[in-house]
């Protein structure tokens, strides 16, 4: 059964006969009968009764007229539902953003998409790298921010390469310097992030490099309280520098980290391979207008 035999049986049954159908449609009389009796072959059924230029439905006729019309109006509004879609009438986009620093990164690149495509359903989800990789490769998230790791499952756009920055009690004995390497803050207590940061095992990692394992003092996923604690005397945390230098407060230094490079590389990822919207395409489109690249020194 096809679209097009529906449509002649329809319009021959609106317009009371073969000719008028053939004009609507704009074809032939025979093309129209030869179209109706294939869908009468294909049902097995009679459709019609024909007596001279009337026609008659029969009742298998009127079953499929009801149906035939119901499934041409479906045809209809798929047709429109994709046609709003390509022109971002309407969607969705589930997005999944880092914790760690989305007040000042994605705030007004979420704002500028609202503002852009105000009949995009956003459902956003925050959390760490790990959790946002796995909520992308469950298919939950279209996109998500991760600390991007080179791995195959995942197609990627970089967003940002931010360097870390060292923030200090105030009365640090090293908070006055400019900079400072990683192994000098060996006997500091260290303020951490949640399991799920792969910043966090970045971070873990350096420390071993540079000889000592960090003792640490508290953890948490949120900036401000973090920048909070060290204003407090708890201990030392290092952020990437779009948020570090967005979190100065009385009591509170902060340092440009020497050795190592540490970087927080954030870079939008979907499954490898995988089919994106239109509305993450659009998405993909805005960031990388405000992407916020930097080579490492």
């Amino acid at each position: 059964m096809e679209f097009k035999q529906l449509r002649s049986f329809v319009a021959v049954v609106r317009q009371g006969g073969f000719t008028q159908a053939a004009k609507v449609l704009y074809a032939s009389q025979s093309a129209v009968s030869k179209q109706v009796a294939q869908l009468e072959q294909r049902l097995g059924v009679q459709l019609l009764e024909r007596q001279g230029p009337q026609i008659r439905l029969t009742d298998a006729g009127a079953v499929v007229l009801r149906r035939a019309e119901e499934m041409l109006r479906l045809q209809q509004e798929l047709h429109s539902e994709l046609d709003d879609l390509s022109q971002m009438a309407r969607g969705e986009l589930r997005l999944g953003l880092p914790l760690l620093g989305s007040d000042a990164l994605f705030a007004s690149l979420f704002a500028e998409y609202r503002r852009r495509y105000p009949n995009i359903a956003v459902h956003l989800q925050e959390g760490g790298s790990k959790s946002i990789e796995q909520l992308v490769l469950s298919g939950e998230l279209e996109l998500g921010g991760s600390l991007t790791q080179g791995d195959p499952a995942f197609d990627l756009q970089p967003f940002c390469n931010e360097p870390l920055e060292v923030l200090l009690p105030s009365a640090h004995p090293l908070a006055g310097l400019a900079d400072i390497a990683l192994a000098q803050l060996a006997d500091t207590p260290f303020l951490l992030y949640q399991q799920s940061f792969i910043l966090n095992d970045r971070l873990l990692q350096a420390c071993r490099q540079a000889g000592f394992t960090p003792r640490e003092a508290g953890r948490s996923g949120q900036a401000d309280f973090l920048a909070a604690l060290v204003a407090a005397g708890q201990g030392t945390v290092l952020l990437p520098r779009v948020v570090a230098r967005g979190l100065l407060r009385p009591g509170v230094a902060c340092l440009r980290l020497r050795e190592p490079d540490l970087r927080w590389d954030i870079a939008f990822i979907w499954r490898s391979g995988a089919y994106l919207s239109r509305a993450a395409q659009a998405w993909l489109e805005l960031i990388k207008e405000s992407s916020l690249l930097e080579e490492p020194a």
